[in-house]
């Protein structure tokens, strides 16, 4: 039985592992492409994509 617990443990891991990079890419894909200009109270920052 405890041989079933550790490939259901493994199949879990796996399944979340496919959804985080999942996220990760969809996050990554959703940045625009280009320069970022910010303007704060630390000055001006410049960031290229």
């Amino acid at each position: 039985m405890s041989r079933n617990n550790g490939l259901y443990l493994i199949i879990g891991a796996l399944v979340v592992a496919v959804i985080g990079l999942g996220i990760y890419v969809y996050q990554e894909e959703q940045k625009p492409d280009g320069v970022e200009l910010r303007i704060g109270e630390s000055g001006v920052s410049i960031e290229e994509n």
